[in-house]
């Protein structure tokens, strides 16, 4: 009976943490939270790296998304509000940075580093067929065996 209550006890106390809600305090105005709400599905989560700050729980999502609804709450519109927290963290905070000289490593880094390790495979099987065809010829004893063995198929 003891070593039930214990494991419940257990139970329960390590369930805590999965209860915890990690809810921001919304904009009293529906308008402005929908207006936030919608910009924090275009921010990147610093942390998490590829999810918007809306559906991270981080702390630093969280501290943005604070951010966020008090430039709304300021009077800022959509466009002054990113323009202030991309101005704080660069472009790598939007999920669809801008097409521009800053963040070329943003849009073709990926592609390179495919093409570099595309590449990279090439030239590492080249060299290797090279050297496979560049083997020292059979041996006259390594000749007959093997000529033994495409007659019969047997190599005993």
């Amino acid at each position: 009976m003891i070593r039930a209550v214990l494991v419940a006890v257990m139970l329960w106390a390590t369930s805590l943490p999965a209860h915890a809600i990690y809810a921001d305090p919304p904009l009293p105005d529906p308008a402005q939270e929908e207006r936030a709400q919608e910009l924090m599905r275009i921010l990147r989560c610093l942390v998490c790296q590829n999810q918007a700050i809306h559906d991270s729980n981080a702390p630093l999502a969280k501290d943005l998304r604070v951010l966020v609804r008090e430039r709304i709450a300021a009077g800022d519109t959509d466009e002054q509000a990113v323009d202030y927290i991309v101005e704080r963290y660069g472009d790598w905070v939007l999920l669809n940075p801008p097409f521009k000289a800053t963040t070329l490593a943003l849009w073709f880094g990926p592609v390179l580093v495919f093409l570099l390790g595309a590449a990279s495979i090439v030239v590492y099987q080249r060299r290797h067929r090279a050297e496979a065809v560049a083997a020292a010829p059979l041996t006259a004893d390594e000749r007959k065996r093997l000529d033994r063995l495409m007659d019969d198929g047997s190599g005993a």
